[in-house]
């Protein structure tokens, strides 16, 4: 299949797993995760009409963004090392991997010496895999509500990434406590946190049935990579 029935695939069976927890389809952004693909291949994207893309590192991010449309959204979505902070934040309108307070600070101060804002999602271990980043639950419990009050970083939700399993049903129960966790500290705390980032390509239709509102999906986009 070309990159655009894959799209339209991916985008129905959003659609289905919207209907099937009773929410609209356009609660859900795709995020192609166009990650060691090349600019011609994700121009066949932008093409069948996809605007919103992910990438793990910065160097590709540089790469890709001013070789591509102005109107295109870039996501920062893998571990984010403090030292590429200035780098990343011209080039995207989200980072979903903020992971500690000392990453959320850098984020929020080089932001504001760069005269812009960005938006930022809280990178939650819900799993407790030593193997993955992120704040483990009772870290994001204790620091929301001051790293809610950054001036230039807003934070907007959540994102989780559950070690893979080829049965999604295995990783339902984590993707529905990051959903209670993100419940749970918007009303303790009083802020809004609109967005659950969870869910890939073999496992987004059962995130988006526990509250995702962004999938990060790349190989059913645009094939199985070569890493070699």
């Amino acid at each position: 299949m070309s990159i655009s029935e894959n799209l339209r695939h991916v985008e129905n069976t959003i659609a289905e797993a919207a209907n099937r927890s009773g929410r609209r389809p356009d609660e859900v952004t795709l995020v192609a995760v166009s990650k060691t693909w090349p600019v011609e291949t994700i121009q066949e994207a932008v093409e069948a009409g996809h605007r919103v893309f992910g990438e793990n590192k910065v160097q590709e991010l540089e790469q890709k963004v001013p070789a591509m449309a102005e109107d295109l959204q870039w996501h920062a979505i893998g571990h984010l090392q403090k030292n590429k902070v200035r780098k990343v934040i011209p080039l995207c309108t989200m980072i979903h991997s903020i992971d500690s307070i000392g990453l959320a600070e850098r984020v929020d101060r080089i932001a504001g010496e760069e005269g812009r804002g960005i938006e930022g999602l809280l990178q939650v271990n819900v799993a407790e895999d030593d193997a993955k980043f992120g704040f483990s639950v009772a870290e994001v419990r204790a620091a929301v509500e001051s790293l809610a009050e950054l001036e230039h970083l807003r934070i907007l939700g959540l994102m989780t990434v559950p070690a893979f399993d080829p049965e999604p049903e295995n990783v339902r129960p984590h993707f529905a406590r990051l959903r209670e966790l993100r419940d749970e500290l918007a009303e303790s705390a009083s802020i809004s946190l609109p967005h659950l980032s969870m869910g890939m390509s073999h496992d987004f239709p059962v995130a988006i049935e526990e509250g995702a509102t962004l999938v990060r999906v790349g190989s059913s986009i645009f094939g199985r990579r070569d890493y070699g």
